[in-house]
């Protein structure tokens, strides 16, 4: 997964018949030709793109592939460009595409996307289907077997408590320099939910790759319980880890949804009544699954989604 530091340098540099009405006097040139399929570099970007193809397929659209095309900046410019015609994005990407990353709605899932979907529109003719509960952030994951006997811990606010006790002195946090030292990051659970890490709770890596975090909490390295993460990571599961909940926000929500060039969206109103079903059916959990099949089982994306889709009903 990218760091947040990447994410912004790489940046930098509904259904149906509604989908047409909200943007009026598109032509329908997309209307009869094959739909270009794309998405990002990353494994989540190329089973998510996968999906959306296979959609398109089976209700008889002709559909061409050009998956993993690179990375935010090349993706997006392309869709705007007309080179491509749809691909999964975060909402949380839309504070860096209009330079409002202070806006509080970025933190909260529904107001976030109705902020990317109505600037979208409006700016740049692009249409944000519904996007999927699974939010794709920075975040904190404990070990199952963590949490002092009898004590809950499921999300920031329990972990804020545990600190007051004890249990600091078993609390130990595998992650990177930036995470720890970036205002986006560490620094901004710790304000929202008032507490403070010492040194002694933390194991700093280096570089910024979850999967190390991880492994270090999984094999309890120096008395390692905790990692640094992305939502969605694929290999949270296998290791048994547990992504802890943000219920105040402090994290901006990075949920993944097809965004698409409008004068596709007008040529095929339907697009939203067959993805939207896909996109609801994937949950944190749900695609953290899915992710683990290819990053841990090694299995291709193209398989894992067409496993996914008949088991939806689809294709």
């Amino acid at each position: 997964m990218q760091s947040l530091t990447t994410r912004r340098l790489l940046l930098q540099g509904a259904a149906g018949l509604a989908i047409a009405a909200a943007l009026p006097g598109l032509p329908a040139r997309a209307q009869g030709r094959r739909i270009v399929v794309s998405s990002k570099l990353d494994t989540e970007g190329a089973l998510l793109g996968e999906m959306i193809a296979q959609v398109l397929e089976a209700k008889g659209v002709g559909v061409e592939r050009k998956l993993q095309l690179g990375p935010t900046r090349i993706v997006r410019g392309a869709l705007l460009a007309g080179e491509i015609d749809i691909y999964p994005e975060y909402t949380g990407n839309g504070a860096f595409f209009f330079n409002i990353e202070s806006d509080p709605a970025w933190r909260q899932p529904a107001a976030a996307y109705d902020k990317i979907r109505t600037l979208d529109a409006e700016k740049n003719k692009v249409v944000w289907l519904k996007p999927a509960s699974a939010n794709n952030t920075w975040a904190i994951a404990m070990r199952a077997d963590a949490a002092p006997s009898g004590q809950k811990l499921e999300s920031l606010e329990d972990l804020a408590r545990l600190l007051g006790t004890d249990f600091r002195n078993r609390f130990k946090l595998a992650a990177s320099a930036e995470f720890v030292e970036s205002p986006a990051a560490l620094p901004a659970f710790q304000s929202t939910y008032g507490f403070k890490l010492e040194p002694a709770n933390l194991l700093v890596l280096a570089g910024g790759d979850t999967a190390v975090t991880m492994r270090a909490a999984a094999e309890k390295m120096n008395g390692v319980n905790a990692a640094m993460v992305y939502g969605t990571d694929g290999a949270i599961a296998a290791l048994d880890l547990k992504v802890l909940a943000d219920p105040k926000g402090a994290q901006m929500v990075y949920q993944p949804a097809p965004t698409l060039r409008g004068e596709v969206a007008a040529a095929h109103p339907q697009l939203g009544e067959w993805l939207n079903p896909v996109f609801d059916s994937l949950t944190l959990t749900g695609l953290q699954g899915l992710n683990s099949k290819i990053v841990v089982e090694g299995q291709n994306p193209r398989e894992v989604a067409k496993a996914h889709l008949h088991g939806l009903g689809i294709g």
